[in-house]
This record gives structure tokens, sequence and C-alpha cells, in this order.
């Protein structure tokens, strides 16, 4: 094993500088875009266009824990770890889900944390914990700021104030093992700045949900991430062989074998558990060589069901891709796959996009299998230039997201999984149920995101006329969604997490007794309930 001490500012090729998010927006200010023309037209037709002032920097709440109390954090991080300033608790507060931006845009930051810290490694991190336990001020783990299901909303009745315990400082690769294959990262590394040090030790991660530009790794550990390439390189909780965790209570360190039998495994209780566990200071990850051919291509079905059949029949015969994604009609019409084109012509049917990622023959082979099999299905091979157009445009739908908000049009995404038995009455029943709830003229897309042997992930995307409620008009169709997904038997989230938005139906999936054990745990782990109260536990 090598040790590093790695930071990415002395790392080359980052994709592009690393700057903060919008508070009101999605991703860098400097990416902000007005609608594209050929989206606006589309635009105009379906809901027509209410152009919105321009945004403006909302005050802040004052910040209600007593100045005295921070003192005891300046003294374990340093003064200039302890920020109380309005731009540094504005760029901390919340996520970046549809109502998160709504109540940003229209003034209210009323989660906003009363102080920022900013801890420089695990030892800080559990002196911060100690410190909350002692004045019982609630401690919110920040990575990204990427969350879209009130991930970073935690409630502060109760306590004596509410700090963002901002990862960003803790951004080294600790480790590399190019024998076993593995490396341990620290949490505050985004998704680029991660992949830029891998990169230097011939390494990839190969983790890129849609996220990636501003996710961090102890984000993608504590949500249980699945990325778009996760059909080749796997989910993250996949990935994840070793997790250093600090709790109120003490040091978790798991992982000292790549599986075991040593009764359940702990790591996967931590994965997926949003902070209110524990804080993830280090994780160590299976890592694979940087691959020397990337290619992506796309295929054409007749129609969703078609498409879905070949996905199935690659998964359970073992061929699957890197990528495999599939477009239903709508979603193909409208060219949501290829965002910088959304609006015109499409080719009708159903679009699939395929990548192979690797050595030049293993990606040659592959390809020439999986192509023999969707020929043999009735698939349309495209080309490689709706798969190149797709992976240019694979971050982008959020900006897109942003320039619909900026002419009254409210869209949102919400996503779940299935058995492949199930699928047909899960993607009817939700489609219907988002199209009920927000009436006529709605727009709802959905892809196949995800495949495994057994089952799949569908991940939606509605669009509509902003009411002059807009919460109260999505939180309406989130219900009628949310309770389409549970009577038809599948789960409420495959990877955006639970937060505080699925809390209900989390409860309904896992039923009392799971309840009871999440509960025990936290309990156990966190017993005066400082870390991201109100989040995950039913």
């Amino acid at each position: 094993m090598t040790d590093s001490t790695t930071s990415p500012a002395a790392a080359p090729g980052l994709p592009f500088e690393q700057t903060e998010m919008h508070p009101q927006r999605w991703g860098s200010p400097d990416r902000a875009a007005a609608l594209p023309e050929s989206a606006r037209g589309l635009v105009e037709m379906a809901f027509g266009v209410d152009e919105r002032p321009a945004l403006e920097s909302p005050a802040l709440p004052a910040p209600a824990i007593e100045p005295s109390l921070l003192d005891g954090l300046r003294d374990v991080v340093g003064a200039e770890h302890v920020l109380t300033d309005d731009e540094t608790r504005r760029l901390r507060t919340r996520g970046k889900s549809t109502p998160d931006l709504i109540r940003a845009r229209t003034g209210d930051l009323s989660d906003a944390p009363d102080a920022v810290v900013r801890p420089g490694g695990h030892a800080d991190v559990v002196a911060v914990l100690a410190w909350a336990v002692q004045h019982h001020v609630a401690v919110v783990p920040f990575g990204g700021g990427t969350s879209v299901t009130g991930g970073l909303a935690a409630r502060r009745d109760g306590y004596a104030g509410l700090v963002s315990l901002d990862l960003v400082r803790m951004k080294s690769l600790l480790a590399v093992d190019p024998v076993s294959m593995t490396a341990t990262l620290e949490p505050g590394l985004r998704g680029p700045e991660a992949e830029a040090l891998l990169a230097e030790h011939g390494l990839t991660l190969g983790h890129y949900p849609q996220s990636f530009e501003y996710a961090s790794i102890g984000g993608f550990a504590a949500t249980r991430s699945s990325g778009q390439s996760s059909a080749g390189y796997g989910r993250f909780d996949a990935l994840v062989v070793g997790l250093t965790v600090a709790t109120p209570t003490g040091d978790l360190t798991l992982g000292s074998a790549p599986a075991n039998a040593a009764g359940p495994d702990l790591r996967q209780l931590l994965l997926g558990s949003e902070g209110a566990f524990g804080v993830i200071t280090a994780v160590t990850v299976r890592v694979r060589k940087l691959p020397e051919v990337k290619l992506y291509e796309g295929w054409r079905w007749a129609s969703f069901a078609e498409g879905a059949a070949a996905m199935r029949t690659l998964a359970q015969t073992g061929m699957l891709p890197t990528v495999i994604r599939l477009s239903d009609e709508s979603e193909t019409a409208i060219n949501l796959a290829r965002p910088e084109e959304i609006g015109g012509e499409a080719a009708g049917g159903c679009l699939m996009i395929t990548g192979y990622e690797g050595e030049q023959a293993a990606v040659d082979a592959k390809r020439a299998a999986v192509t023999a099999v969707l020929d043999g299905l009735g698939g349309t091979a495209l080309g490689e230039g709706p798969g190149e157009a797709w992976a240019h445009g694979r971050f982008n739908a959020p900006y897109l997201r942003d320039s619909m908000l900026d002419v009254g049009v409210l869209v949102e995404t919400l996503e779940t999984a299935t058995f492949w038995s199930n699928m047909d009455t899960l993607y009817t029943s939700v489609k219907s149920a988002l199209e009920t709830s927000l009436g006529a003229g709605t727009i709802v897309l959905c892809h196949i995101s995800h495949v495994y042997e057994t089952g799949c992930s569908l991940y939606f995307t509605v669009a509509t006329k902003e009411a002059e409620e807009p919460l109260a008009q999505w939180q309406a169709a989130k219900v009628a969604a949310s309770d389409a997904m549970i009577a038809a038997g599948a789960t409420i989230t495959h990877h955006h997490a639970v937060g505080t938005d699925h809390k209900p139906w989390l409860a309904q999936e896992i039923g009392p007794v799971g309840v009871q054990v999440l509960r025990a745990v936290k309990a156990e782990l966190d017993p005066t309930g400082i870390l991201n109260p109100g989040v995950l536990i039913p």
C-alpha cells in the first residue's frame, strides 16, 4: 500500500475550477443560461412563458446560537474555520430539489445554519461532535449540497443552535493499494476531484451520477448513490469496502476484508444513513484501471416495452455494457436524453444509450456481443452520434430545470425501482398519479436509469405550469406518486435517499419493526439526537 496526502489543489487535469453552487440555482453561476431557443418553442407551445424577475439574494435570519458557544469550536478547528457570515451560511442552506430552490427564490432561507464549521480531519470531527453533545447543538454534515430529498433541512426545535459540518477541507487521497485495487478517500472530495487524484495513479472510480460535478465522496456513501455507469462499475455501495465513521459514542472502523461472515455487515448499516448515525470521515473503495477506450452509441426501439425486454435480456445473460439507459416514447420525442437538442426533431420510438469503457479488446468484444443480441431482438443501431451527444450533455439537465423555473414552468424528478415483472404496473400507476394530480397539460417523461438481473429503476421527469402556490402544487403530486409507488410494491427511492421528504413512505416500506430497528441504532450511536435531527428516521 502507498500512502498519500495528495490534495486536489495540486492535481492536474481537473475538468473545471471547482466553484460553489449558486444558492438559488444548480451548479456554477457561470453556467446558468436562458432557455435554449429550441426548448423555448416547446415550452411556449405546451405551457406558455412567464418570465420571472431576476433573482435577488434573500436575507437570512440572524444566527440563533449564542456567540459564546462557538468559542469551543474555534479552539478545536481554528477561528478561521468557524464561519457565521451570511454568504457562507446562505451557501450551506438546504439542497437542490425544486422545492428547495422555490423556497430560496422566494426569499425563504429559514433553514440556514447558525454557523458553518470546517473540520480538517477525523480528530476535528470527533471534537466537534463532543462539543455539540455538550451544548446540545444540532449538526448537519455537508458534502456537496446536492440533496434533492430534504436531507440537509434538519429540525432545529429544542436545540441550542444548528451548525453545518462542512467537510470541504477533508479532500485528500489517503492511500492507494494497487495490488488489491482499492483507494481510501476523504469525504469532502467532489467527483471530479476524486477522479483527478485517482488518475495520477492510472485509476478511476467510475461513479458518475448526474450530480457528479458537485456531489462528494461522503455524500455518495451516505445516500447509496448510483451512477450513470453503474451497469459496468456498480452502485457506490457496491464499491465501498471500508468506512471510518465518527459517532457521538465513539468511532467505527469497518472493512477488514472484501467480504466476511462476521455477523451482519455494519458497512451496509452506515451506507445510506445520511449523517443521522455518524459522520463518514474516510471511504475505502474498489477502483479500476483508467479505461483506454470510452465509446457510447444509440439504439432505437419501436416501444418502451420492447426496449425494456432487451435490457432485461442483457442483464439476465450477464452481457450488460458499462452504460445502458432507455427513454420512453415521450422522453425520446422531447429529446431529454440529449439536453442540448430538446425541442428538436426526434426519430420516434424509444432511444436507448449504450456505453462501453475499458481496454480496446474488451470493449470490442463486449460491443460485438451486445450488438448481436440487440440486433436479434429488433433494435435499430443509430451509431455513435446519439451516444456521444448524451455523454456530452449528461450533467446538464439540472441547468435546464433552472431555466424552466425562470419562465414559470415547474420541473422536478423522482425515481423508484421494482422487479421486472412489476415494471409495467409501476410505470403506469406513477405516471397516472402525476398526470391526475397536476392536471391537464402536464408532461410526464420516464427512462430506465439502472438495470439488474431481477429488475430496474424508473426515473420520472415532470413538467407543468407553475401554479400560484407551487410548493403545495408539487407536494400534492409528490404524495400521489409516492403513494402509487408503495401501492405497487416498489421502493420509495432507488438512489435519491430518504431525507425528510420520503420518511412517511419509508415507514410503510420497512414496516413498524424496521422503524424500531432504525430508531434503536440512532439511540445507540447518537443518544442525544444531535446528528441531522429529523432526517431519515421515521
